[in-house]
């Protein structure tokens, strides 16, 4: 499961603890093998006062909403690389969330040619990552200048991606007076996705929608 390491990573431990508590969490080992999801996620255990409601009516009951049984930290490059010998069942956590770097690459290149295996992304893919070719289907990948062949499942859970949809931004705009709004620029997403999205924005009234080439410079009166 590739996962950045801030705020991804912890969101999935924190789903995969809600699993434990009702009972639903497969009696696997579960390995985070990075060392900067560890350290970001001790961060976030030490300060439990700043959790939203939800989470701090889970700890009434459970001190540890990023714990769970058979969860493990990896931290040496050694102990990384024992998970490739490995024998049964396992997750393994991994950053980068788009697998174009850290360990998860090696992890993947390690086990994109078994077809038993799955690789299971948790947001949004850069169409020309590792990740985005693997998510749109590409048979044959090169990783670390060798050529794989892509037997693993491959997977995603979309709804995890940290992007505002459609909704979400005009839900944002909302609060705005469009005869008061001069320009809106869309500077984030794919072309195609930001023209359909420039068009349902003048359809919704507002005059003036410019999706801005990289470095394009405006001045503003």
């Amino acid at each position: 499961m590739p996962a950045f390491s801030v705020g991804r990573t912890q969101e999935l431990l924190y789903s995969l603890n809600q699993l434990e508590l009702e009972n639903r969490l497969p009696d696997l080992n579960y390995y985070v093998d990075s060392p900067l999801s560890m350290e970001a996620t001790m961060i976030m255990q030490k300060y439990p006062e700043y959790f939203n409601k939800t989470i701090q009516k889970i700890m009434k009951t459970d001190s540890d909403p990023f714990g769970f049984k058979g969860l493990r930290f990896i931290k040496t490059v050694d102990q990384s690389k024992q998970l490739n010998f490995m024998d049964g069942p396992l997750v393994i956590i991994s950053a980068s969330g788009m697998a174009d770097g850290g360990r998860v690459k090696h992890h993947i290149s390690n086990n994109i040619e078994n077809s038993r295996n799955t690789i299971l992304f948790t947001g949004y893919c850069e169409p020309r990552s590792l990740g985005g070719r693997l998510m749109a289907g590409e048979k044959e990948v090169g990783i670390y200048g060798v050529k794989h062949e892509v037997h693993a499942e491959i997977g995603a859970i979309r709804s995890m991606s940290a992007h505002g949809d459609y909704e979400d931004l005009s839900q944002w705009l909302a609060c705005q007076d469009m005869k008061e709004v001069k320009k809106l620029f869309l500077v984030h997403g794919e072309y195609d996705v930001q023209q359909d999205f420039k068009r349902r924005l003048v359809k919704k009234g507002f005059a003036e929608v410019e999706i801005p080439e990289q470095h394009y410079e405006i001045g503003l009166s």
